[in-house]
């Protein structure tokens, strides 16, 4: 496969939308991919009908979608060209341009979010055999701080924490209100864990007092952080053990507790 990457211009200027036709007859391309910028609103549609009519389109590129542009354009570039939108830019790399799904993003406009993309993150990361291991240690009450550690670690890997998180029905509103994600908090968390001995991991029922002071020393932390971090993985710890349970009974049986996403 070969792209070729023109550069960027604006459809007022005449004498740049012929080179561009120019150079469409001579590499006669597969695909004719406009790039927009979602944030531009309704230029963006303004921009897509000029190129369409002057040079021809296959399918358009929506970026900057992982800010607070809420998509709307899509629905109206999609109506005036009768082109489709083929990806969504959620980032600055490559890993972070995506397939369009029109009801995921539907879905997005109206703050219930995308719980299908954040399942395919997951898949992506985690591999099948993995995930059994997993599951195992989670029915055996097995799950440590360790294996806490790593699961936290691999969130990192999928993408800023605000933008997984905003793929979660009724996120959308929470920031609305002003509820903000503190990327910094996932450090201090890691870090916290990074202090403790393998046995304090293997065992956080043994961390008292002084090993809680020890441990917030080491890591940079207070006292009530390495409280709370211990309070948050026991409640981790048994919603997993409970979305363990549900998996060995089947999605949307008795007590999976994601059998409400089903119709959604």
């Amino acid at each position: 496969m070969v792209i070729l990457d023109t550069a960027g211009r604006l459809h007022v200027d005449d004498e740049l939308m012929e080179e561009l036709a120019r150079i469409k007859s001579l590499v006669r391309p597969q695909e004719v991919l406009l790039v927009l910028d979602a944030m531009t609103g309704q230029d963006a549609v303004n921009s897509a009908r000029a190129f369409a009519s002057r040079v021809g389109l296959s399918g358009v590129i929506l970026t900057k979608l992982e800010g607070d542009a809420r998509g709307g354009a899509a629905l109206s570039v999609r109506a005036v060209t009768g082109c489709p939108v083929k990806f969504v830019g959620l980032g600055e790399t490559v890993e972070a341009l995506e397939p369009f799904h029109p009801d995921r993003m539907a879905a997005r406009i109206l703050g219930r979010g995308d719980v299908l993309t954040l399942v395919e993150k997951v898949q992506a990361e985690v591999g099948e055999a993995e995930a059994r291991a997993l599951e195992r240690k989670l029915r055996a009450r097995e799950f440590t701080l360790e294996d806490f550690k790593e699961q936290l670690k691999r969130m990192e890997k999928m993408g800023p924490l605000d933008q997984l998180l905003s793929l979660l029905p009724g996120m959308d509103r929470a920031r609305r209100r002003g509820a903000e994600v503190d990327p910094r908090q996932l450090r201090r968390v890691l870090a916290i864990i990074d202090s403790m001995t393998p046995e304090e991991r293997r065992d956080p029922s043994i961390v008292g007092g002084s090993r809680r002071r020890r441990i917030a020393a080491g890591s940079g932390t207070t006292v009530q952080d390495v409280n709370r971090l211990l309070r948050q993985f026991e409640e981790a710890r048994r919603l997993f053990r409970h979305l363990a349970g549900a998996g060995r009974r089947g999605p949307g049986g008795p007590g999976d507790p994601l059998a409400p996403l089903a119709g959604a």
